[in-house]
């Protein structure tokens, strides 16, 4: 998604909790693109309210503003999957942090700032519904089913402000491994991290301004039809009442 927005042309902060081997992997990847000049680094532990003040802050001075925050932190199971009484508390803490507390802190940041100006975009990746429920996946899957609860609230709290709120998800498994390694992690019908540009550059577009609220499925957008039949082909309609069971 970094290198997308950043071949499209915009400036991008990459977060991430400390300096690693797919961060270099990332900033090497934008020297190859040339476009290194344009993307900054920003780095904190985006459970702590007080790192993601600071981080929306420094980008805000970088850049003189925010109009855009992805939400895709997120830490995934460990391991095969077990029963939740066998989970560690440690772990389980970690995950759900991440996942679901991180996405309201750095949201509540740049919010402010969002509204302020009149104009901002936030975009929440999720996962597949059959996740959130699915056997040992907890606390993963219900992580995701809590960002989605409060982008459909968030969503109705920002209408009229000039804010939208969507949530983008691939809508399978994505090899995010070979990203960084350039090896295709075998065994798995996984689809490319890249399957999330496309809609991503329309969702941070002045296209989709009327959009807010929705759900979209990366696998299902589709390039070669007309923009509304893209749309309309990935958007997965919220029922009334949501239901889990």
């Amino acid at each position: 998604m970094v290198l997308g927005l950043a071949r499209a042309g915009a400036r991008v902060a990459i977060v991430a909790r400390s300096s690693s081997a797919p961060l270099d992997h990332t900033l090497a990847l934008l020297d190859s693109l040339g476009a290194r000049s344009q993307v900054i680094t920003a780095l904190g532990d985006l459970r702590d309210p007080s790192a993601c003040e600071r981080i929306a802050a420094g980008v805000a001075a970088a850049f003189g503003t925010v109009e855009v925050l992805v939400n895709n932190a997120a830490v995934p199971n460990v391991g095969p999957g077990a029963p939740f009484w066998r989970a560690s508390v440690d772990e389980w803490r970690r995950i759900s942090h991440t996942n679901a507390d991180a996405v309201f802190l750095m949201t509540r940041a740049v919010a402010p700032m969002m509204i302020a100006q009149g104009f901002g975009k936030l975009i929440n990746v999720s996962t597949n519904h059959r996740t959130m429920v699915r056997k040992h996946t907890s606390p993963y899957g219900p992580s995701k089913a809590f960002v989605e609860a409060c982008s459909r609230i968030w969503a109705q709290e920002l209408a009229g402000t000039g804010v939208t709120l969507n949530v983008l998800l691939p809508g399978g498994a994505v090899d995010t491994v070979a990203d960084v390694t350039g090896v295709a992690t075998p065994g798995g019908n996984f689809l490319p991290a890249s399957v999330m540009v496309p809609p991503l550059l329309w969702l941070v577009s002045d296209e989709s301004n009327a959009h807010s609220g929705e759900r979209f499925v990366a696998r299902l957008w589709d390039e070669s039809l007309p923009l509304e039949t893209r749309i309309e082909r990935a958007r997965q309609c919220g029922a009334d009442e949501p239901r889990i069971m």
